[in-house]
């Protein structure tokens, strides 16, 4: 057959047949090895094996999307629990990019979107991408159906339990932890209503929690806990605060954010995003100005928040 039902691309070759593609590869031999494949098929992608022997190898096959993916060549047969883990990851990331499927970026927020029946429907907002893709993989698994997750969630891909909470059928994830034994719910709803509260009121930068803080009073019953800090009171309309941090510039804010009994270098981890020329120089400067602002001060080498006098 030659190169019958093969089109060559700039940099590539597909399958085509019907207007219909079924491969596109750089290989032009396993193309057409797989063009043969599909043929002795029927084009009838669902006889399509997970592995085959080709030119003293083994390869490893993935149908996604109606398409033929190839996942590995290998010199040895592989397990099967490889080849699940393989098709795993190319299912959440068919086309390699940056942050894989169905999670975009927005400055600092990283964002689960589907489209469904011709609709774009948001599955949660992520301050890593991290808890984006065990957000997103959970969902994959799952038909995207917010109600599978527990509150405690065992993430097999990292090994660790990550908390969970479903508000407005949008998936928050609380935190993550190594051992299960080291959860405290309690404890976490009140850091996670903290977050809430303080970016509320200027007091930190979350914007992944933006459509949370209206809705405080309902959270606080929910969770069965309430907003408290040790530095501010957040009931307290006259707290100083009011009159200092709206007048920080916006590094300020990030840096007084990162404060928690910290030393600089913990700091620069929390700010590595900000990262640019004299940084370490540019963090000191802000923490000198937030120390004489009254909203910090150091203990040795650690920097610690503080209530304006």
């Amino acid at each position: 057959m030659k190169r019958k039902y093969i089109r060559q691309n700039k940099n590539s070759f597909s399958i085509v047949k019907a207007n219909r593609t079924y491969v596109k590869l750089d290989d032009l031999d396993i193309t057409l090895f797989l063009r043969d494949l599909l043929v002795e098929n029927d084009w009838n992608l669902d006889s399509i094996n997970e592995t085959y022997e080709y030119d003293g190898q083994y390869i490893v096959l993935a149908v996604i999307d109606d398409r033929i993916h190839v996942l590995a060549k290998s010199k040895e047969r592989l397990s099967q629990s490889q080849i699940s883990q393989m098709t795993k990851r190319k299912m959440r990331n068919p086309n390699n990019s940056r942050y894989g499927l169905n999670i975009t970026r927005i400055f600092d927020t990283f964002i689960i979107k589907k489209q469904i029946a011709g609709d774009d429907y948001i599955f949660g907002y992520y301050d890593t991408l991290g808890d984006a893709e065990f957000a997103r993989n959970h969902l994959l698994d799952n038909m995207w159906d917010v109600n599978s997750f527990s509150q405690i969630q065992y993430d097999e891909d990292n090994n660790n339990y990550r908390v969970t909470e479903v508000i407005d059928d949008k998936v928050y994830v609380l935190g993550s932890f190594e051992r299960k034994n080291d959860i405290d719910l309690d404890k976490i709803h009140a850091e996670f209503l903290n977050k809430i509260t303080k970016h509320k009121l200027g007091l930190a930068e979350h914007p992944y929690l933006d459509e949370l803080t209206d809705r405080i009073p309902e959270l606080e019953e929910r969770c069965n806990t309430k907003a408290q800090d040790g530095t501010w009171d957040f009931k307290n309309t006259q707290d100083p605060l009011n009159d200092i941090i709206f007048n920080l510039t916006p590094f300020q804010k990030s840096v007084y954010d990162a404060v928690d009994d910290s030393t600089v270098e913990d700091i620069e981890k929390a700010l590595i995003r900000f990262r640019s020329g004299n940084f370490t120089r540019k963090i000191q400067k802000n923490l000198d100005e937030l120390i004489e602002k009254g909203l910090i001060c150091k203990n040795q080498n650690h920097y610690i928040k503080q209530k304006p006098k």
